[in-house]
């Protein structure tokens, strides 16, 4: 049984706060500039190369990458064979939030009640945790911020097995086209079928920490989100909805086992300051 102290854990999810709104992932940067390249739209160019010029100040100032610095979202993988020493894992976890959001002069964007008093926590904690027993001695952590803009144009919509993969596609470009400017497109499309209600929506939030250009192992599932991918950029909403062919970098598509009687299916969208960065304990 291998033991790491809570005050570990604590100090790399400080880092990842960090790190992870100030650095885009490799693949996300190879997207965007990709884009500008593709990009038949003038002004739709324009606004993609503005996108790869404010990540690469991000980069070389330390500075947040926007401004809206998001929920604190962890995925943990946590290995059957470790304990956890000195304290609460939890606790943890939001401790390292709290040190990390105030070490990088990162926004608090966190309200304690949803609907009657909306105060600010003051520190961007509770996080949103995840997590999944795995075989092992370590514990991988993923963090992801997640914005309120593109959080906002998520859906999920319980279809019957007899929609199909059409129902699907009509409910991922609805839903795209619905959301429009808002989720600060470019945007990647991270979609979940199957499960029940919550895991859909879970497996479609975990499928946008996928790498844009690496598709679904099952080849039928691969071809649907290339059909989608197709179908999102024929919308013209373009970069940051001004148009142009660049709505989206990516979709991608994430199954679980589902009931005889059911077709779950939940988009959760991401804008272009994909944000995700993961450690291993």
């Amino acid at each position: 049984m291998r033991e790491i102290h809570v005050d570990e854990i604590t100090a790399a999810v400080e880092k990842l706060c960090v790190e992870a709104n100030g650095k885009l992932p490799e693949d996300v940067k190879v997207a965007l500039n990709e884009a500008v390249e593709k990009e038949i739209s003038p002004l739709g160019r324009e606004i993609l190369s503005d996108i790869v010029k404010n990540y690469r100040i991000a980069e070389e100032k330390d500075l947040a990458i926007c401004q809206d610095t998001g929920f604190a979202v962890f995925f943990v993988e946590l290995g059957q064979d470790v304990r956890i020493t000195g304290g609460d894992f939890n606790e943890a976890i939001n401790e390292g939030v709290r040190r990390g959001y105030k070490k990088g002069y990162l926004r608090k964007s966190i309200v304690d009640d949803p609907l009657i008093h909306r105060k600010n926590t003051g520190d961007n904690t509770p996080a949103i945790i995840h997590l999944e027993m795995v075989p092992g001695d370590k514990i991988r952590i993923t963090f992801a911020p997640k914005g309120g803009g593109s959080e906002n144009m998520s859906a999920l919509r319980m279809l019957k097995p007899s929609d199909g993969a059409e129902g699907i596609k009509k409910f991922v470009i609805e839903t795209v086209r619905q959301a429009g400017p808002n989720p600060c497109p470019p945007i990647i499309v991270g979609v979940g079928i199957g499960g029940t209600m919550e895991v859909a929506a879970l497996i479609a939030k975990k499928a946008l920490l996928r790498p844009i250009g690496q598709h679904h192992p099952m080849p039928e599932i691969a071809k649907l989100e290339e059909e989608l991918l197709e179908q999102v950029n024929k919308l013209g909403i373009g970069p940051q909805g001004f148009g142009g062919r660049t709505t989206a970098l990516a979709v991608n598509i994430e199954t679980f086992p589902a009931h005889i009687a059911s077709l779950p299916v939940a988009v959760n969208i991401q804008c272009h300051a994909a944000r995700h960065r993961e450690i291993e304990l």
